[in-house]
């Protein structure tokens, strides 16, 4: 006979287990994760990677400004050399200025999630279908926002959460 807790050997008529002290027979009480909804196991991940993949998009927004307004910009002083210089500036400052505010909207999803809050839910899933776009890892995180937050149970199990303090 072996320990249902520790899963130390048990010699015959032992009352109480020699390495955990539980006594034999005792089933455990499952903890609190254990009985979690599917929803409640994966929203702190999910929280968490979004707020990764918006510092990611910071950056590249950090990247392309810079780039739009150094590169691009410095090609001003020659007569019609480079006649696509203003549209290149240009295109890189609105990407840049697109994935600034999609990392904003993204950072303030994250952060809702970890906190549990009512409101994140539908812009998190508005930014996964928009993250589908971007291949490969912003279309395994939509795919992740969307499978964690809208199954059939989905909404009710991410109301019920306990919101952080």
């Amino acid at each position: 006979m072996f320990c249902d807790s520790c899963g130390a050997e048990l010699k015959t008529g032992q009352r109480f287990c020699a390495s955990c002290g539980k006594p034999p027979g005792v089933a455990a009480v499952p903890s609190a994760s254990a009985t979690a909804s599917r929803t409640a196991r994966h929203v702190n991940l999910l929280g968490i990677l979004w707020i990764a993949a918006s510092v990611l998009h910071l950056i590249g927004a950090a990247v392309l400004f810079i780039l739009g307004n150094t590169l691009f910009g410095s090609f001003v002083h020659g007569e019609n050399i480079f006649l696509s210089h203003n549209f290149l500036q240009g295109l890189f400052t609105a990407l840049a200025v697109w994935l600034l505010v999609k990392a904003a909207a993204g950072l303030a999803c994250g952060w809702g999630l970890l906190q549990h809050e009512p409101w994140a839910r539908t812009p998190s899933l508005v930014l996964g279908f928009l993250e589908l776009l971007h291949i490969p890892f912003g279309t395994a995180l939509g795919i992740y926002t969307i499978w964690v937050l809208l199954s059939t149970q989905a909404e009710q199990d991410y109301l019920a959460l306990p919101r952080a303090a």
